[in-house]
């Protein structure tokens, strides 16, 4: 990726003007700026300045100016935008979706730190920011409350959402980086502490990992556990300073970091999965970059300075053209920007998954995108930007259609796949090959629906699928006869049309699966858009169904023409029809179609009055119909009666009016909605016939009476018996005479002797049975039970009845029952049950048995069941029926298994028929073995014959006749097919006599090659490649150069194949095959002599198409075709043409064409080429003739040149007139050196090259072999001669590398200043300058600084006399001397006093610094005692600072003593101390009573706090939170004393029940186990099974680091809460854990003790405070924790009160014991609550 700067949005100051904060809004149209003047300014997108507004203090009294903006963000919408102050603020403004629009304050959040960076996660609706004092909080742009996410020790300095939005990091102080997820998507991650970076993280993005840099110019990239991925150390680099801000694309795969002067980059590799360097974007002067935003579409990258320069930058990978319509910027491997050219409209593609996406088409109109990665496909509709991206693994053969405007179809290896636009899944998927979009139709949630997506497809050219595709299964199935053409579903998803071949139309209805025939002859059919109309053309017929429920009701109009489209719009819908040239439309009935709208959107009175307006037709009757169920099935009781009153249904308008009173009446009398009511319910349930619906509404409200008079008014008896027996009614054997009569009486025997039956009374049910004419329930009955059995009579008449009604089967079962067999065999053959009469024959006749076989076999072959009839022939020994048979049922295994069974004479016959059935089936080989056992050899010859199978047939001529017979039969039979054309057959006969070459020539003769090829490859390989060779050039001769091709091809001789071509001139088929078979590089070589052969524009299209153009023009610079190169640049290529002159100019140059060669370098526009080339021939004319007229930059060349000749031949003053021409006296003073001519060369350097005259003078000493004295000598010799410059320079150039006595430098350099000043004084500053900076690198500061002072170079003076620690003399100078560096030098000696950390002289010159001096040396004692001389507030500070470093050194005691002594102020900066100190405490585990004095300190400490904060009037969350500290910390304190006096357990062990109400500031299970200890030690052992219990759950859910196990059922309806923090690890001790573990398991196994908490005489838990019956909230007694319910002691504090009993067992242990810690506690309840207002006892 690369940075392209764009331009300058905001100009850079003077000075110091920080950009505090970058925002870019979601919608990409707008970016926010703001810089330390606290404006928000706005740009667009296309960085021009709109618009602006200041912000808001906090506290307007304090002035504009005391505040600073850290964090800026925009809303989700882009319309509001969140400010975050320093001054514990944050606002939120809408600012609107137009420019110019008001702006207002529409929210704050007002905080207890300052905040120092805000974020907005993309997909959140709740802005995230972190705090100075470690908090990190989240908050929304409505509400004035923010909620903690997680807590830190340490500064937020940073913070990062990941690409997804759902987790946020945050960098801090300390180095930390701590993550927190909203969602982790599945990953399982942690949250907390991800990774401690080795600075603090003020750059930090998180994309496909965590990146991080900071003060020490490293970046390290984090994996998502914390382990260091890679890192990139810069601190080596010069110029490389601290990373300040960082910034992560969109699609998470590059990372941009701001430092000075310069945007490094990195991107992010998914094949090698690693980080790379993406390159730096170095600006000089642009100095520190102090915040940096990219673009949410990733195009733009926006930076802002400390000096208040915000700078915009275009960042792409590349920019492609699609169509001339289309812009393509690949911001990223996974995101592109497709910008509309023409629209100027923008929409982003970018893969979720960060997959590389390869290449994007915009097909479908140039509406719709489709995009591919490696493992997924993009889709898109850019008219509303609704993207989707699948996961897919495509063949590159995909189909993609997009006639739905909701959904995308692709077509893919007889799949087709539906996809969602706006959905990141696949919708569904099912098999079909028909791609036709006519014949696949999807509906997805039209017409105001939900979850209704189907699809409807041909699974075969006969077979319709519709598929549920929400559920995923298919809901329908149509198997047509015909060929279907065409298909779709309506609007909503409920019919089917589709058409088949023969043009008819048909309706499938999904609901009822049932079909019907529309429309025969139909050409065209069309849904009626936003209906359920269907338009259709039957020859001249327009058929119009305007209610579909009804396909026998069809509108038919007469048009002319043929029917191309339907258009609905404005109110009108028209069916358009061609007649000739002509577009004639017709219009439709709107109203019956908006019927079908209105019922479908359930707006039931519009429909009504639609109908209203129409006569009454057959098709208005059945919409009348239609919208009288839908009401009815609505509740909508008015709209049903007026449509069943419309249709005339008096009864069914009656009932519903009635129906309608009784729902208005029920209405009035319960204000509830009346067709809710039961009574109702109930009617409307009858006249749907929903007869158990209102049976089941009945009984719920006990109206069992009424249910079962509904059921005999409507004569079922037998669901009013049920009822009656499911209730236990007291008539139920009275409604079962009456029911067993009226059956008799209205001729239902049947019915009545199942009742009969079922009541036990089988006789009377057989004699009912009988009498209804039933004999065959009489029979079954019979059959059923065995006691009926004995009743020969009524066996012998069912029997009778059964003949008589032709039953003759199940009468002979009666029969044979009754003991009659013969009868039963009569009537079991009369009946035909051979099976039934063939067993009791076996039995009872057995001479019968063969008999009945052979009946059965015929009677089975009377109804054709030969297959079952071949068996009982086989029992009945008829083997020859048994042969037919099988015949007949076409079961020729079986026909054969017989046969070769009988003898010769039976079977003969047969196997002629045999065979002639296998050669039917084409069972050659079965039919040979059979013709050849009937003695048939010929009809097997012929059979072979007429099958072509020669060689078959030839093999059993073979065995009947001579060789020459058969050659002379065969071969003529042979000539004789191929004479016909049949040359298979032919060469089959050939091939099987053993003679190939006649069927090889026959092949040649009918030019059939590849048969001859194939032949020759079998039987003369040897001439395979030679027959090839001949035939193809054969071919070519006849000009079938195709077939010629391919058998070069086969010979191996491509390259003749090529030669033909281009013989020819056919180059399209010499590519292919040069592409084909000889590789790129052939194919490139002949378009390269296509085009050549073409010439002109010609030639360049063709390269062009082939991409050669570039490598055309290269290969004919190469081969020095440079006509033809010239000819290809001037029409396309015409920024090659300088390349080209140019290479033609070096081929002259090489031929020895020079003035050809110089003009060629010209036109190539290379001057300077030509200049050398002549300067190389040493034409010095011509040289300098080019140079003067194209190229003057190139004289200097020409000019080094001549005088390079002009030393070689001694010429030294024209050599050095030449190159001081060229400015080249270095090169003169060069060779004057080479030449040994020192002093020539020092003349020159001195006059021309004066700053190399130390260095010369160096190398001139140590060549001539000068030593100082000489030096020294010539120094003072030009000083003599008053030549003082060079006397200068001879002093100076005594130097550290040619003399090691430093006095002599000294002197030498002092003599240089001192010669400048008063000779030379235009040069005295330098030589000072030099002099002094020498000498300090000697040491000799004080010398130099002397000599500074000499010319009145104060600062640097003052510098040397610093840096050689003279600061007394510095400081002397600074104030009497120069008094404007004072300042200076004080600051300078003050970092002096801090780097070699001299505290003690510090403490003198800045309090401030030595007190960071002593706190970073951790002199605390020292610190505090200076801090003490500077002020409360200084103390205050330090005296915080050393608590929290306490604290986390584990002195929490020491800490809390260092309070003790130097007070608890109220500031809110040392809130988070006070807590973590209380929590210390509170977890620590601290002996019984001798804790008192640390839970007093603690508890006084606390009472001063909160002293304070309720004077300040201002405490508000945080009074009340330390008022809650304060009470536990007292609770502790009172419990401690309560230790040390047995008869103060009781009140010890209530404090540490009552103490779990606060379990969320101390340990949860420290608490749980303390509470059950004590009131285990009390005997209260519900209670401590319960407190042990829970603190056994507790210490588990601790090891598991999970809370989701416990069970919270125990504590419901107390004040303890349930959800609180669970500690890192376990407070309590393993083995004081496996003891409570020991004594629960024994009390388990006790019946006596229960698990409930006791309860006092609210009916609640006896320590809650709250009753959760009642709501009330009682005090808590501050003696003992438990609520005052009553004989409560006041105290003059309102708000807190003690139990009567506890308060006075107190004062009695106090009295008695005269224990100091009971006495102070009395003191401090005396000092906090007041005194009480109604004492018991009084204590003194």
């Amino acid at each position: 990726m690369q940075l392209r700067h764009m331009m300058t949005l905001l100009n850079p100051q003077e000075g110091a003007s920080k950009v505090t904060a970058l925002a870019w809004a979601p919608n990409n149209t707008k970016l926010a700026v703001v810089t330390v003047e606290r404006v928000v300014i706005l740009f667009d997108e296309l960085g021009e300045k709109r618009d602006k507004f200041a912000t808001k203090p906090a506290d307007p009294s304090l002035g504009k100016k005391h505040y600073q903006v850290t964090g800026l963000a925009f809303s989700p919408d882009s319309t509001k935008v969140v400010v975050g102050q320093t001054d514990n603020i944050i606002f939120v403004y809408k600012i609107g979706d137009q420019w110019g629009e008001k702006k207002s304050i529409v929210n704050k959040i007002v905080l207890e730190s300052a905040v120092t960076c805000l974020i907005w996660p993309p997909a959140q609706s709740h802005y995230v920011f972190g705090l100075a004092d470690g908090k990190v909080r989240i908050a929304g742009p409505k509400g004035s409350r923010s909620q903690t996410l997680y807590n830190s020790d340490s500064c937020v300095i940073s913070l990062a959402a990941n690409i997804s939005g759902q987790g946020v990091i945050s960098g801090h102080g300390d180095g930390s980086i701590v993550r927190y997820y909203f969602d982790d998507e599945g990953t399982g991650l942690p949250q907390g502490v991800v990774c401690r970076h080795s600075c603090p993280p003020y750059a930090l993005a998180w994309g496909q990992s965590i990146v991080a840099g900071g003060c020490d110019c490293r970046v390290v990239m984090y994996g998502m556990n914390g382990k260091v991925l890679q890192h990139f150390d810069y601190a080596k680099e010069e110029g490389e300073k601290e990373f300040c801000c960082a910034s992560c694309s969109p699609s998470g795969q590059s990372v941009v970091l701001g430092s000075f002067d310069q945007l490094r980059l990195f991107n992010w590799s998914p094949k090698r999965d690693c980080w790379d360097e993406g390159g730096v974007r170095h600006i000089p002067y642009l100095y520190t970059i102090t915040a940096v935003s990219w673009k949410k579409d990733g195009a733009r990258i926006v930076a802002g300075t400390l000096c208040g320069a915000v700078e915009l930058f275009d960042c792409c990978l590349k920019k492609v053209m699609y169509k001339n319509k289309f812009e393509m910027t690949y911001v990223g491997l996974s995101q592109v920007i497709v910008k509309n050219l023409n629209q100027g409209s923008r929409i982003s593609l970018r893969s979720h998954y960060g997959y590389e996406i390869e290449h994007v088409k915009i097909m479908g109109h140039d509406r719709y995108l489709i995009a591919n990665t490696s493992n997924s496909l993009l889709l898109g509709d850019m008219s509303n930007c609704r993207l989707s991206e699948v996961m897919w693994q495509g063949s590159g053969n995909e189909k993609f259609y997009f006639e739905n405007e909701n959904v995308c179809m692709v077509f893919n290896a007889g799949e087709l796949s539906l996809v969602e636009y706006g959905v990141n899944k696949i919708l569904g998927t099912v098999r079909t090959e028909f791609t036709n979009p006519h014949l696949i139709s999807v509906r997805i949630n039209e017409r105001k629906q939900q979850d209704n997506k189907k699809v409807a497809y041909l699974v075969d050219l006969h077979t319709i699928s519709i598929v549920d595709l929400t559920r995923d299964m298919p809901i329908g199935s149509v198997i047509h006869d015909s060929k279907i053409n065409w298909l779709e579903l309506n609007e909503t998803g409920r019919k089917l049309l589709f058409r088949d071949k023969k043009l008819k139309l048909h309706l499938y209805d999904l609901e009822t699966q049932s079909r019907v025939s529309l429309l025969s002859f139909c050409s065209y059919v069309q849904w009626v858009p936003l209906s359920d109309v269907v338009v259709a053309q039957n020859k001249s017929n327009l058929c119009v169904w305007y209610n579909i429920d009804t396909p026998d009701r069809v509108t038919i109009h007469s048009i002319k023409g043929d029917v191309v489209d339907l258009e609905r719009s404005g109110g009108k819908t028209e069916v358009l029809v061609q007649s000739g040239v002509e577009t004639i439309g017709y219009c439709l009935d709107e109203t019956m179609i908006e019927f079908g709208t209105a019922v479908d959107d359930g707006d039931h009175l519009r429909a009504l009055q639609y109908l209203e307006t129409l006569e009454m037709t057959a098709d208005t009757e059945s919409m009348w119909r239609t919208l009288g169920g839908i009401a009815l099935h609505a509740k909508n009781l008015p709209v049903a009666e007026r449509c069943f009153a419309a249709l005339g249904d008096v009864a069914k308008a009656r009932y519903l009016r009635e129906t309608h009173e009784l729902a208005k009446q029920k209405q009035v009398e319960t204000g509830l909605p009346g067709v809710d009511h039961f009574q109702v319910e109930v009617r409307l349930a009858i006249l749907s016939k929903q007869f158990k619906v209102a049976e089941g509404r009945l009984l719920e409200q006990g109206l069992v009476d009424q249910a079962l008079d509904m059921y005999r008014q409507l004569y079922k008896w037998d669901e009013a018996i049920a009822v009656a027996e499911a209730s236990a009614h007291p008539d139920l054997t009275t409604l079962k005479e009456t029911y067993f009569q009226w059956l008799l009486d209205t001729g239902q025997e049947e019915t009545a002797g199942e009742v009969r039956e079922k009541e036990g009374d089988y006789l009377g049910a057989v004699n009912l049975y009988m009498k209804g004419g039933l004999p065959t329930r009489a029979a079954k009955l019979i059959a059923t039970h065995s006691e009926l059995s004995g009743q020969r009579e009524i066996m012998e008449r069912v029997a009778s009845s059964l003949v008589r009604g032709g039953l003759h089967s199940k009468a002979g079962d009666m029969y044979e029952r009754v003991q009659q067999p013969q009868k039963a065999l009569e009537s079991y053959r009369n009946g035909h049950a051979y099976r039934q009469a063939v067993e009791l024959a076996r039995h009872m006749f057995p001479n019968e048995v063969v008999i009945l076989e052979e009946e059965w076999g015929d009677y089975l072959t009377s109804q054709r069941q030969y297959d079952t009839a071949i068996t009982h022939y086989i029992e009945a020994g008829r083997t020859v029926k048994a042969i037919e048979a099988a015949i007949q049922a076409k079961q020729w295994p079986k026909v054969v298994q017989i046969v070769e069974l009988q003898e010769a004479s039976v079977a003969s016959r047969y196997y002629l028929q045999i065979a002639q059935h296998y050669r039917a089936v084409k069972n050659y080989q079965l039919a040979e073995k059979y013709y050849l056992i009937a003695e048939a050899a010929q009809e097997a010859v012929d059979m072979y014959s007429e099958a072509g199978m020669m060689e078959e047939a030839y093999k059993i001529a073979v065995s009947c006749m001579s060789k020459e017979e058969l050659v002379r039969v065969y071969g003529a039979h042979a000539k004789k097919l191929a004479d016909e054309g049949k040359l298979r057959e032919a060469e089959r006969l050939y091939v099987a006599m053993d003679q190939p070459d006649p069927a090889i020539n026959m092949y040649k003769k009918h030019r059939q090659y590849d048969h001859m090829i194939r032949l020759m490859a079998l039987y003369h390989e040897e001439l395979l490649v030679e027959t090839h060779l001949h035939l193809a050039k054969e071919l070519e001769s006849e000009d079938h150069w195709r077939q010629a091709e391919q058998h070069y091809i086969n010979a191996g001789d491509w390259k003749a194949s090529i030669n033909m071509y281009r013989a020819h001139n056919l180059w399209d088929d010499a590519y292919r095959v040069a592409k084909t078979h000889g590789g790129l590089n052939a194919a490139n070589q002949v378009a390269y002599l296509w085009a050549k052969s073409l010439g002109g524009e010609s030639a360049v299209k063709l390269l062009t198409k082939f991409g050669l153009l570039e490598a055309a023009v290269d290969y004919a610079t190469d081969s020095f075709t440079f006509d033809f190169a010239f000819d290809i640049a001037r029409v396309a290529l015409k920024s090659k043409l300088p390349e080209i002159h140019l290479k033609y100019a070096l081929y002259l140059e090489d031929e020895g064409k020079y003035a050809e060669a110089e003009d060629e370098f010209i036109k190539a526009n290379r001057p300077k080429e030509a200049v050398l080339m002549h300067v190389h021939q040493q034409d010095w004319d011509a040289a300098q003739r080019v140079a003067e007229q194209h190229c003057p930059d190139s004289l200097a060349d020409v000019f080094v040149g001549q005088a390079r000749v002009a030393f070689e031949r001694k010429n030294f003053q024209q050599a050095e007139t030449f190159l001081l021409r060229a400015e080249r006296p270095d090169l003169a003073a060069k060779y004057y050196k080479e030449a040994n001519m020192w002093s020539d060369a020092l003349r020159l350097v001195k006059e021309y090259l004066p700053h190399k005259l130390d260095e010369f003078q160096k190398e001139m000493s140590s060549q001539s072999g000068q030593d100082i004295q000489d030096l020294l000598g010539q120094a003072q010799s030009w000083e003599q001669n008053g030549e003082h410059s060079r006397a200068i320079m001879t002093y100076l150039s005594i130097t550290v590398q040619n003399c090691t006595d430093h006095e002599v430098l000294k002197r030498s350099w002092s003599k240089a200043v001192e010669l400048a000043v008063k000779f030379v004084p235009d040069k005295s500053l330098d030589v000072t300058a030099l002099a002094c900076d020498r000498l300090a690198h000697i040491g000799c500061y004080e010398e130099a600084g002397k000599l500074y002072m000499d010319v009145d170079m104060m600062k640097e003076a003052l510098d040397m006399f610093m840096a050689g620690d003279y600061w007394d003399k510095a400081r002397h100078i600074a104030t009497n001397i120069a008094p404007r560096y004072e300042q200076y030098v004080e600051d300078a000696y003050v970092d002096y006093l801090k780097e070699h950390n001299k505290t003690e002289e510090m403490r003198s010159v800045d309090p401030s610094s030595a007190l960071k001096m002593y706190m970073e040396s951790g002199q605390w004692d020292k610190c505090l005692g200076l801090a003490e001389k500077q002020g409360s507030k200084v103390l205050a500070k330090y005296v915080a600072l050393y608590a929290a470093h306490l604290i986390k050194s584990n002195g929490t005691m020491a800490a809390l003593q260092l309070f003790t002594k130097y007070g608890a102020p109220a500031n809110p900066q040392n809130f988070n101390i006070y807590k973590r100190l209380c929590a210390e405490i509170f977890a620590a585990q601290l002996g019984g009573a001798s804790s008192y004095h640390i839970y007093s300190q603690l508890r006084n400490l606390l009472l001063g706090l909160v002293q304070q904060l309720e004077a300040k009037e201002s405490g508000g969350a945080s009074l009340k939170e330390f008022q809650r500290y304060l009470l536990v910390t007292h609770y502790f304190a009172v419990r401690a004393a309560c230790f040390a006096h047995h008869q103060l357990t009781s009140i010890a062990a209530k404090l540490s029940v009552a103490m779990l109400r606060y379990s969320d500031l101390i340990p949860v299970d420290k608490a749980f186990f303390e509470a059950g200890q004590m009131a285990k030690a009390q005997g209260w052992e519900n209670m401590a099974f319960v407190f042990f219990n829970r603190f056994l759950d507790l210490s588990d859910a601790i090891e598991e680091g999970s809370p989701d196990m416990l069970d919270n059922s125990d504590l419901v309806d107390t004040d303890i809460p349930l959800e609180v923090s669970l500690p890192e690890k376990p407070s309590i001790a393993e083995d004081k854990r496996e003891e409570v573990k020991e004594w629960v398991l024994a009390v388990s196994m006790d019946q006596r003790v229960e698990q409930v908490l006791p309860q006092d005489e609210r009916g609640t838990y006896v320590a809650s405070l709250v009753s959760p019956h009642t709501g009330v909230m009682s005090l808590p007694c501050v003696v003992s924790g438990f609520p005052v319910l009553r004989d409560k002691i006041e105290f003059k504090a309102p708000g807190y009160a003690a139990n009567k009993e506890d308060w006075n067992r107190l004062l009695m242990a106090t009295k008695t014991s005269q224990s100091k810690e009971c006495m102070d506690i009395n003191t401090f309840l005396k000092h906090w609550c007041g005194a009480p207002t109604n004492p018991t006892y009084a204590f003194h």
